[in-house]
């Protein structure tokens, strides 16, 4: 081989390890740095658009007057506490944070068990009409609420459950148990069946194979189905203003009607109120939210 061909392939030799390393494939996943600066970007534009109402309601919440949202810009000057401390002490807060407390947590609990319970039965047993039963669940998020006050109300009437938390606890549960046991079939599915297998190889029952095996690796779609039932019983409006009628139950979704009269309404008062309303739900989303991701994927993956 003569001189000159000994140089090329050196040459070639030599190159070959730059050329590989401009030429590498990017690896499934991975993105360049104008594809992470991009979804860096835009995830900091979505995360400035969902916190501007909530930055914007807590800024209203410091003007002293009801028509300081006419005048925004005035707010600065003369911020003070003065709403949160009218609210806090001359109104009945307090009461309606315990009625929604009441019924958020009846709720969850209530709704969560039935929904985990029927989720599971669909999931793993094949009774005759099992699938006909969710699309049933499903039917009955059809219905609008206006059809749903009067034969309801007639039906606690005749129950006795008029003026009582238990009549908005099982209203809340026929509003938010369809959706949860949807989800939580859907978790279910993604747990391997050979578990209750072995817990019944164990000597377990069908509820303490449940109970003991499948509830614990559930728990972020019970989280996710948790926090679900709570926010629907915290933010329920139309049953709640219509089953309530003693003040002292009222919860803050009705509570917050009390500063909305015939001719205008408070709107400093109803700003410093929500603000103290969404710290419960802060504080529950704080406790599930290791789960809640997790719970809200890991349901679509089969089913």
């Amino acid at each position: 081989m003569s001189t000159t061909t000994l140089d090329k392939t050196d040459t070639a030799a030599d190159a070959a390890p730059g050329t590989a390393a401009r030429r590498r494939t990017r690896r499934r996943g991975e993105r360049g740095p104008l594809g992470a600066a991009l979804l860096h970007g835009g995830l900091v534009v979505a995360s400035l658009i969902a916190l501007a109402p909530v930055a914007w309601l807590c800024y209203l919440s410091l003007g002293p007057d009801k028509e300081d949202y006419l005048h925004p810009g005035g707010i600065a000057g003369k911020a003070t506490f003065s709403n949160y401390s009218f609210v806090l002490q001359h109104t009945g807060f307090f009461d309606w944070f315990k009625s929604t407390m009441i019924v958020a947590l009846g709720t969850t609990l209530i709704g969560v068990l039935v929904a985990a319970t029927t989720g599971y039965a669909v999931s793993r047993m094949r009774f005759p009409g099992y699938k006909q039963l969710m699309w049933v669940l499903l039917l009955t998020q059809a219905f609008p609420i206006a059809i749903l006050i009067v034969p309801m109300y007639e039906i606690f009437s005749e129950l006795g459950l008029i003026d009582s938390y238990w009549a908005l606890i099982l209203i809340n549960c026929t509003t938010a148990v369809p959706y949860s046991a949807w989800l939580l079939k859907g978790y279910f599915d993604t747990i391997p069946f050979e578990i209750d297998e072995a817990g019944r190889v164990d000597g377990l029952s069908p509820f303490g194979t449940f109970f003991r095996l499948i509830l614990p690796l559930a728990r972020p779609g019970l989280a996710v189905a948790a926090f679900y039932n709570f926010i629907t019983a915290v933010g329920e409006v139309a049953f709640a203003t219509t089953f309530l009628l003693d003040d002292s139950k009222y919860t803050f979704a009705v509570g917050l009607q009390s500063f909305v009269s015939e001719h205008d309404a408070q709107w400093n008062y109803m700003a410093a109120t929500a603000v103290l309303i969404a710290i419960p739900v802060t504080v529950f989303f704080y406790l599930v939210q290791k789960n809640l991701v997790t719970g809200l994927t890991a349901g679509g993956t089969k089913g």
